[in-house]
């Protein structure tokens, strides 16, 4: 079965069409310029929240890991001290010097386990202030970073509450427009916006000039005549006669109410 083929749009209803495109990404630039920043800042703020949290698990994690390690050293010394006592018990009844001295070898060891499980205990304190200091710091961070973003979220939610209407609006509008208009000029309409800094890709011709530069004589009239889509030679920008322009503008701002 063949494809419908899409109906041929007069070149001045694609003109009126592109004028149409031009006001309503205008006022969609708008929107967006009264979000600003807050997405991205939202964003940020979302990234640091993150890592501060993870952070947090590292800390505490290592806390308890060196209380555990503290613990096990307290039980080794209990553990050393209780066998250094049976050990000295035993030298009083030992007959011989080799005796005495194998007890002592086992006496020696039991201090150093004894001398090793306290430094360890030190280090597992170290480490547990230093961490704890860090915790309180970075909890601190991260309840003032948790109220930023709430403020960033209500103030993106209250600007897209007062607006999603509206823009939901432009956007079943411009496809509305995109539709009248012959696929080239929308892919080079949208190219013209994406590259210029302003956006603004479709201009009026006034007092023979558009966007601040001239227009030959010849290309005002062609423009004029509305019959033909014409680009400024210099910017690359779609010339439309300023009268049908500004009446495509005023019906546009009518029908919305901007």
């Amino acid at each position: 079965m063949p494809t419908a083929r899409k109906k041929k749009t007069d070149v001045k209803d694609q003109l009126r069409a592109l004028v149409r495109l031009q006001h309503i990404d205008n006022r969609i630039d708008q929107i967006q310029k009264l979000r600003g920043d807050l997405p991205a800042e939202i964003r940020d703020l979302e990234d640091e929240k993150a890592g501060l949290e993870t952070r947090l698990e590292n800390y505490e994690e290592e806390v308890q890991e060196q209380k555990v390690a503290k613990r096990q050293a307290e039980l080794d010394i209990k553990e050393a001290e209780g066998l250094i006592d049976k050990y000295e018990e035993q030298q009083l009844e030992v007959r011989n010097n080799r005796e005495f001295d194998a007890l002592t070898k086992e006496i020696e060891s039991q201090e150093e386990r004894i001398a090793e499980a306290e430094e360890t205990i030190e280090e597992a304190e170290e480490t547990i202030e230093s961490n704890e200091g860090a915790i309180e710091d970075t909890q601190d961070r991260l309840d003032e970073l948790k109220e930023a973003l709430d403020e960033k979220q209500d103030e993106l939610e209250e600007v897209v509450d007062d607006t999603e209407d509206e823009e939901k609006t432009l956007e079943e509008l411009r496809e509305e427009a995109s539709e009248k208009v012959d696929s080239r000029y929308v892919k080079a309409y949208s190219k013209l916006r994406d590259r210029l800094r302003d956006g603004r890709a479709v201009v009026p011709l006034k007092r023979g000039a558009a966007a601040g530069f001239a227009v030959p004589p010849q290309r005002q009239v062609e423009i004029r005549k509305r019959k033909t889509i014409v680009a400024c030679e210099h910017t690359g920008r779609i010339i439309v006669d300023q009268d049908l322009y500004n009446e495509t503008v005023d019906d546009m701002k009518d029908a919305l109410a901007l």
